[in-house]
């Protein structure tokens, strides 16, 4: 195969792969004043986890159900053949 053909075939994979893979690229690692709600009171961790949101209960008077954020991703690298 040409070169070019192989980088298109590896930018296709690795699009592909990181649409399988976007809850990796997102972090429930969030400061406790940075949460943004994402459930209603009284919302369980398995019902926060079904909306796809983080739970965590540990801080009084900050959101305990909340949206991850996403972590940035490395710029792609260009073929170079």
């Amino acid at each position: 195969m040409e070169p070019r053909v192989v980088c298109v075939l590896v930018l296709v994979c690795m699009l592909t792969l990181s649409s399988l893979a976007q809850a990796e690229l997102e972090t429930c690692v969030v400061a406790p004043h940075h949460r943004t709600n994402c459930g209603v009171p009284g919302i369980t961790p398995d019902q926060c986890k079904a909306r796809g949101c983080c739970f965590n209960n540990t801080v009084r008077g900050v959101p305990w159900c909340f949206k991850p954020v996403a972590v940035d991703n490395p710029p792609d690298e260009e073929c170079t053949f």
